[in-house]
């Protein structure tokens, strides 16, 4: 176990420095391209081609990349077949995208996104290839490499971005600058991973890799659609410019998601694996300490981003965002119960892949609705409440359930997040207080923001003091962001 802790925290290190760096430079990049170049409706045109992709990515190579993770033994033997089947389906997917991308960009309320889903969408067949290598610097936590290869990507797709949008392309910008980036990662990959871009076949593995990463990406095709159907209501009911509203709260609401959760999800379905190998109660603390943190962590940013939102967007993107302010408000609970429970499923993939999937079916066909009713009436806010009213009744409690059926209990869970809770109701009142006094500008947010984090640090100190002391109820490190912050902080 030293050994598996002692990697597991080198790669969650690399991956957090690898999640800031691209996160802070998405933020500047995004600053700079809704300043200078794009309003709400071009900002839309996007956010529904984001939407389009993000679902064929979740399907593309039916979940077979995940065996390169999880699968005992070496996995050269089968990686060629999983190329093989990832590289047919993802083909296969982006010509019927091809075909129907009038219909679908037509049913989304933005039929001029028709090009730019044709031109977006070329990056499943790359992802579909880059997979294979990129399972295995996962499966070995060779997050170093896969920093330096996601860098790359980000500064080569955001400088052809803004090149592009300078120079007047519109709203293209975007795919071209996505699709540049792609094929720059996907060499990248291929260097960091040689041998393992070898096509193949074996019908025997090939049928086992199917049954055992289909249920897994449906269950990731349901989760995707459980975010973006929100997208999808705003488009049909409200357009673009509503879309473009929409996106950039719920991109800023993201923060918390992509900083935490996307920093623990890079091993965490690794680290998981191996401790499901191991006894329940490891697999229990392990799930329990890498909770513990990521909820620590997010709090603060999302308590933020809720008490200030509206000045926070009119001060980073322009007055012509601050539309955006109140379901901004909504959209930063979603997001810290995003973070629980991205978390909680990869935990239940390494048990439950079939009850995971039916539990996110049950989520996107309870929001699918919530969300129609409510964006009549209320427009974009409504269909951001309908989010947080669907995950906080609906979702998360069967979340719990599940994990208490894996031997995880429900006090510990709930126990775990009584500090951050207290926590985060003492900064909000603190960041209010401190804003209504110092007034916007960046003076006011960050004494606002400075003086809510010093006000959280007394609460949360003492949990990471615990847990790195070896708290009973969490003996062993977690498989993901624990092992970085219990040695950081």
């Amino acid at each position: 176990m030293t050994d598996l802790n002692r990697r597991v925290a080198t790669a969650a290190r690399w991956s957090l420095i690898n999640t800031i760096v691209r996160r802070v430079g998405t933020f500047a990049s995004g600053v700079i391209l809704a300043r200078l170049f794009f309003g709400p409706y071009e900002w839309g045109l996007y956010a529904v081609g984001l939407l389009v992709l993000a679902m064929l990515l979740s399907l593309n190579e039916m979940g077979v990349s995940l065996a390169l993770v999880r699968w005992e033994g070496d996995i050269r033997r089968f990686a060629p077949t999983v190329l093989t089947i990832s590289t047919l389906s993802s083909t296969a997917l982006y010509v019927v995208l091809y075909l129907t991308a009038p219909t679908v960009a037509s049913l989304l309320g933005s039929p001029e996104a028709t090009t730019m889903l044709r031109v977006l969408c070329i990056s499943v067949i790359i992802d579909g290839i880059a997979c294979v290598p990129l399972g295995l610097l996962n499966r070995e936590f060779q997050q170093f490499k896969r920093t330096v290869v996601d860098i790359l990507n980000f500064a080569v797709s955001t400088g052809a971005m803004i090149a592009f949008a300078a120079a007047g392309v519109g709203a293209m910008s975007f795919a071209w600058g996505s699709l540049i980036g792609n094929l720059v990662a996907l060499v990248g990959f291929g260097l960091c991973a040689p041998g393992m871009l070898r096509f193949g076949w074996d019908t025997g593995q090939a049928k086992s890799l199917i049954r055992y990463g289909f249920p897994l990406a449906s269950a990731s095709l349901l989760t995707l659609g459980i975010v973006n159907v929100d997208t999808v209501v705003v488009g049909s009911v409200l357009g673009p410019a509503a879309v473009g509203v929409y996106a950039m709260a719920f991109n800023m609401s993201s923060w918390p998601v992509r900083m935490v959760s996307e920093t623990a999800r890079r091993v965490s379905f690794a680290g998981f694996s191996r401790l499901a190998d191991e006894s329940p109660e490891r697999f229990a603390a392990g799930f329990l300490r890498a909770f513990s943190l990521v909820i620590a962590a997010a709090v603060p940013i999302c308590v933020v981003l809720g008490v200030l939102s509206t000045p926070i967007i009119t001060f980073v993107y322009g007055d012509q965002w601050a539309a955006a302010g109140l379901p901004l408000r909504f959209l930063v609970a979603l997001g810290l119960l995003r973070v629980a429970v991205e978390l909680a499923y990869d935990c239940l993939a390494t048990r439950v892949r079939k009850t995971l999937m039916l539990m996110q079916a049950w989520w996107l066909l309870s929001l699918t609705p919530v969300l129609v009713l409510f964006a009549h009436p209320w427009g974009v806010s409504g269909v951001a409440a309908g989010h947080v009213v669907v995950a906080g009744l609906l979702v998360a409690p069967v979340f719990l359930v599940a994990l208490v059926r894996l031997g995880i209990p429900a006090r510990a869970i709930l126990l775990s997040c009584v500090r951050p809770a207290l926590g985060g109701l003492a900064m909000g009142v603190v960041a209010w207080l401190v804003h209504r006094w110092l007034g916007d500008g960046f003076l006011g947010l960050t004494a606002a923001g400075l003086a809510a984090l010093a006000t959280y640090l007394p609460f949360v100190l003492p949990l990471v003091k615990r847990l790195r002391a070896g708290d009973p109820a969490a003996e062993e490190p977690a498989p993901a962001l624990a092992a970085t912050a219990t040695e950081t902080v």
